[in-house]
């Protein structure tokens, strides 16, 4: 693979089952070098091996489908070039798309209601002349914030505070109606139709939305009860709610009313989702302790609960030690009378697991896979995976095994070539075992080596096609990466072993790993080696080229580099420091790659994102400085307009271009024949 191939990277969504159980329906989406955008269409997915999988939409990039309980509307967000996600529906059977919402800032998630007659959605609703409601008003010509919270920004969303996520119903109207005509001249002049919230005049025949909640604060995770007369969802509603990082259950009229906190008497947590099961007997939900103090989330997994619908206390399903149910963008799915579907990070893989409201629980999916999605219905269940042959695809679960439906990753198989990863186990220096992974490139070597380090740090590398190590391979580099001590899917003792205490088993497990794999492959030059990472990684990058001096050169992207600094510029900040490093200024400088920086040697590439939140551009540019002014030779890469997420999401050119630069910098210092250096 090479960072050409950018377009063939296809991302399956969360599969969307027919109620009958014949067929699912999935988004499909792609990187697209001359949209320089994502695109992406619906594809309906039949279980009868006899039939072929199908387009069923042809937006600019059409994402989230979902299907009415009665079978017969398909909704879904389409979002046009530059535009912002709308919810439309479309005919089950096939027809045209209509558009329900034109919202100023878009459509982010919804939700049916049992009866197929309503829907629920969130909707970032800002404040009037702010993000081009008002016209001639620009961004930096907008009124000053006055902040007196810590909580006001967030990575990717940016200000929260006057564009908060609120909750809107509205009535599914008949899609076999004629359509309203847009009405012009006279006509549009006699209507004098006023604004509509937000500055912004609403498209005739658009049904009228109910806002459910005003709360300046986001409100997610929205579903229907199960005789829909009630929505839930997930805030942080509580008084104290700006000085931890609790959220918990709330409910609302599915008319309108005062918002009402399920009580779960479980203690201070962070809730994620939350379902009502089908027979309206139990509520789960999926939460993280937060301990006494409402703000210890290190390396916390999440846990599965369930309650009484009608109220009473909260029992936890899964194993708080050993199971962590949770994957970004994996919600809660209902299956039977009064169970659930959800998944599970387990060393290297995500799983599918069901469990039921009595506390039975079986394990449906596992071995060398990433579960990203699955639904049940009509007695079938379908799941989307991704492994180290695709990006994602859409599987059948029959008899305990899954049967391939697709294969959106063909064309990255035939026209790219993958490498297939080795997965190893090595002892640290302690003798705790180490899990990860080398890739190695084609021929005899001897192969430059680059060890690669994960964000997070409570986070893993998976058995799932990872585009970086593909194309690191493919240039010619033999790529190590694993999960030391710290990372997901492991129990928490192992992520919560670098509390307060980073920069010490993680580096050692790292470097163990990469010395198994130096001593386990006579291909691999031991005296060619690199080191990267990201986040997290970069943090660990930036911290083990202050200790050790044996890499030839070092890629720090997007670091977490001076724990100091990071309160009160990262949006997470307040807490995330304090939380990981402990809050003595002596136990942070003992673990701050910025206060060891003076022993760096190391040739280093700092790059970062000017937009990025999360670890904020003064991070690397205060330690690319750093550097220069001590004579180690570096340099700055600084991507416009992108975020902490450049890397998975940003733009395919500045994709690209990333990946242009990365092996630009192995080529000085690493050169191979594939990625030859200048004097080649």
């Amino acid at each position: 693979m090479k960072p050409e191939h950018l377009p063939l990277l296809k991302s399956v969504s969360a599969p969307a089952a027919h109620p009958d159980g014949t067929r699912a329906v999935v988004s499909v989406t792609r990187p697209d070098f001359d949209a320089d955008a994502y695109v992406g269409q619906l594809w309906s997915v039949p279980q009868d091996p006899e039939k072929r999988p199908r387009l069923v939409t042809r937006g600019f990039r059409d994402t989230a489908p979902a299907f009415s309980p009665d079978g017969r509307v398909l909704a879904f967000l389409r979002a046009a070039a530059g535009g912002k996600p709308q919810l439309h529906v479309v005919e089950a059977a096939g027809g045209e798309p209509q558009a329900l919402t034109d919202r100023a800032l878009g459509v982010s998630s919804f939700a049916w209601s049992p009866d197929s007659q309503r829907i629920v959605f969130s909707s970032r609703e800002p404040e009037s002349g702010r993000y081009g409601t008002l016209d001639g008003v620009s961004s930096g010509g907008e009124d000053a914030r006055l902040i007196t919270d810590y909580k006001y920004r967030m990575n990717g969303v940016g200000y929260t505070r006057d564009k908060p996520l609120q909750l809107f119903a509205l009535d599914v109207p008949d899609l076999g109606a004629e359509p309203a005509v847009q009405p012009a001249g006279r006509a549009l002049r006699d209507r004098n139709q006023p604004p509509a919230a937000g500055g912004v005049t609403k498209a005739v025949g658009l049904p009228d939305a109910r806002q459910l909640t005003t709360a300046p604060t986001d409100h997610t995770g929205e579903s229907f009860s199960s005789d829909g007369t009630s929505v839930y969802f997930v805030a942080a509603l509580h008084e104290a709610s700006d000085q931890d990082l609790v959220s918990g259950i709330y409910r609302v009229p599915a008319d309108g009313g005062e918002p009402v906190c399920v009580e779960a008497n479980a203690g201070l947590q962070t809730v994620q989702d939350v379902r009502e099961s089908m027979d309206g007997k139990w509520l789960f939900f999926t939460a993280q302790d937060l301990g006494s103090t409402g703000q210890d989330f290190v390396a916390k997994n999440t846990v599965l609960y369930v309650m009484p619908a009608a109220g009473g206390e909260a029992r936890a399903l899964s194993d708080a030690e050993h199971m962590d149910v949770a994957a970004p963008g994996v919600r809660i799915e209902l299956r039977g009378s009064d169970g659930v579907l959800v998944v599970n990070n387990a060393q290297g893989t995500v799983e599918l697991l069901e469990f039921s409201a009595t506390g039975s629980h079986a394990l449906l999916v596992h071995g060398d896979r990433v579960v990203t999605g699955a639904a049940a219905a009509g007695g079938s269940v379908y799941v989307s995976v991704s492994d180290s042959a695709t990006t994602g695809d859409v599987c059948a679960l029959e008899g305990g095994q899954l049967r391939l439906l697709t294969d959106f990753s063909s064309a990255l198989r035939t026209e790219a070539g993958i490498i297939e990863p080795q997965e190893l186990t090595f002892p640290s220096a302690d003798g705790y075992p180490v899990h990860g992974w080398v890739l190695m490139p084609p021929g005899k070597g001897p192969h430059p080596v680059l060890l690669n380090i994960h964000g997070g740090p409570f986070a893993q590398y998976t058995v799932a096609l990872f585009d970086e190590a593909q194309v690191y391979a493919e240039a010619g580099y033999a790529v190590v990466m694993c999960n030391p001590r710290g990372s997901a899917g492991y129990g928490q003792a192992h992520g919560r072993s670098i509390k307060e205490r980073m920069g010490t088993v993680d580096m050692q497990d790292v470097l163990a790993f990469l010395d198994g794999a130096l001593e386990k492959f006579s291909s691999l030059d031991q005296d060619a080696v690199g080191i990267m990472g990201g986040s997290y990684g970069g943090y660990l990058t930036a911290w083990t080229i202050s200790q050790v001096h044996r890499f030839k050169a070092a890629i720090v992207e997007r670091g977490f580099l001076d724990p100091v600094s990071f309160t009160g510029s990262s949006d997470i900040g307040w807490f995330f420091g304090g939380e990981y490093n402990g809050r003595s200024a002596e136990l942070v400088a003992a673990q701050s790659p910025m206060a060891t920086i003076a022993a760096v040697r190391t040739p280093t590439l700092v790059i970062h994102s000017e937009d990025d939140l999360r670890c904020p551009v003064e991070q690397g540019q205060r330690y690319f400085t750093m550097l220069k002014q001590q004579g180690v030779e570096s340099a700055f890469l600084v991507f416009p307009g992108e975020d902490h997420e450049l890397s998975r999401s940003g733009t395919p050119h500045h994709r690209r271009q990333r990946f242009d630069h990365i092996l630009a910098w192995w080529a000085r210092f690493l050169p191979t024949a594939e990625n030859p250096g200048p004097s080649s």
